[in-house]
């Protein structure tokens, strides 16, 4: 996969946007960026985070009651700790500040719990193209794949959602920043991703998809303009990057 960001931003949806946004901007200390229009009744507030992106999206309608997708914790690298600091913001969403370096997070981290570890590893290095790193410090049974300077770290859960829903509470979706979300959408399908939604353009704005992976979870393919230049469809066969 051809990064056009080179790491990946994260995303939730909350009916309570005051409590959380203060959360995040007062006390994790991300800067606001703007908020951006979805559509009615939707709007998403975006904060940097070490580079990524934090979407948080307020949603006007009430949030269905599903079951928690397989992402399970965010991580931030911060340089001034020396252990990990656990923390949940108003949502319930589980963050971990952490010491650079730890499970291999240099800016950021995303774990999941996964029905199978090896058939998640299989579709990231082949559906996603990504590298697996070996932290000396990951747990026992968990594996690591970087995109770009994100870490994403699979370990087992039998309890983990066989088909994850997108919309409810916590955290529900991942977004990698791509050149030619056509091309990308069309190589995760052809090795083993699910499709989620097919790819449609946003305005001008940016040109997004959603496939899914081996438990169902929601990840955002999006070739955004302000990034790429150019929101035209590239449908030619992706080369899978190892």
């Amino acid at each position: 996969m051809e990064l056009a960001k080179p790491r990946i931003d994260i995303g939730f949806a909350t009916n309570n946007a005051p409590p959380v946004l203060a959360f995040w901007q007062d006390e994790i200390g991300l800067p606001f960026d703007h908020t951006q229009p979805i559509r009615r009744g939707y709007k998403q507030h975006r904060h940097d985070l070490c580079g990524s992106v934090l979407k948080i999206n307020q949603v006007y309608e009430t949030l269905p009651d599903n079951p928690p997708s397989g992402y399970r914790e965010l991580l931030i690298a911060r340089p001034d700790l020396r252990r990990p600091v656990e923390r949940v913001d108003p949502e319930g969403n589980r963050l971990t500040l952490t010491p650079p370096g730890y499970s291999g997070v240099t800016r950021i981290g995303v774990r999941l719990g996964v029905r199978d570890v090896a058939a998640h590893g299989c579709f990231y290095r082949e559906a996603l193209g990504l590298a697996e790193i070996t932290p000396a410090d990951l747990p026992a049974g968990e594996r690591a794949f970087l995109a770009g300077d994100t870490v994403l770290i699979v370990t087992p859960d039998p309890t983990a959602p066989h088909d994850a829903a997108f919309d409810g509470r916590g955290w529900r979706y991942i977004t990698f920043q791509v050149f030619a979300v056509d091309r990308e959408h069309a190589h995760v399908l052809a090795h083993g991703g699910r499709e989620g939604t097919a790819p449609v353009t946003l305005g001008t704005t940016a040109r997004i998809s959603m496939v899914r992976d081996p438990d169902g979870n929601w990840i955002e393919l999006s070739q955004r303009a302000s990034l790429t230049g150019s929101l035209e469809p590239v449908v030619e066969t992706a080369i899978c990057r190892n």
